[in-house]
């Protein structure tokens, strides 16, 4: 391993300080035109040691910055004030943990993983009780999938009473709406997930 007397010194591969009117090699990097930023890491000019000292004696990085913009380039926390996603409270899991349960901090994460997984397969259960048609008669009545058969009986008696024509004055008009109602109680009454 060859060890550099400079930290910062690159080989140079024939490549000349941007320096006007040096010759030497350019093998110290300074900031180039283009700073660094999502698209890539930015520019670069490459300098005689000479050359990177006078540099970087001149350069100021705040330069063409607003107050504003100084203050918070020069703060702590610079960088730091969006929180990582599994650690925020609405990380979508549920609230944030007691961490006085947990001595470990990767205990509680997965606690709350592990809780979240299990409600995702309840759900998918729950969706899963009723067959594609069962779904579609459930979205007519306008139940979800998580009903008992008395929230069934219910909803399909309430909806009786809004589109029958004993209870419309004897409007018909309502006549298609309340087939569809009937037909998708009579498909769910006989559902095996009410078994």
């Amino acid at each position: 391993m060859r060890h550099q007397r400079f930290h910062g010194r690159y080989e140079s591969g024939g490549r000349e300080c941007n320096w006007p009117g040096c010759e030497e090699a350019g093998e110290f990097r300074a900031p180039g035109g283009r700073p660094s930023g999502f698209d890539g890491p930015g520019d670069y000019r490459w300098f005689c040691l000479a050359h990177v000292r006078e540099f970087n004696s001149g350069y100021d990085y705040f330069e063409g910055m607003e107050a504003e913009e100084i203050f918070r380039a020069q703060s702590p926390l610079h960088g730091w004030e969006t929180e990582t996603r599994a650690f925020r409270a609405d990380a979508g899991v549920d609230g944030t943990p007691n961490w006085a349960n947990f001595s470990d901090p990767l205990e509680a994460i997965s606690s709350r993983a592990r809780a979240h997984v299990k409600r995702r397969q309840a759900d998918i259960r729950a969706q899963n009780r009723f067959t594609a048609e069962e779904r579609r008669a459930l979205e007519v009545l306008g139940l979800e999938s998580d009903i008992d058969r008395k929230t069934l009986r219910a909803r399909y008696t309430r909806l009786l009473r809004q589109y029958h024509p004993d209870h419309n004055g004897g409007d018909h008009s309502h006549s298609p709406r309340l087939q569809t109602v009937v037909e998708a109680y009579q498909l769910l009454r006989k559902a095996a997930a009410f078994a």
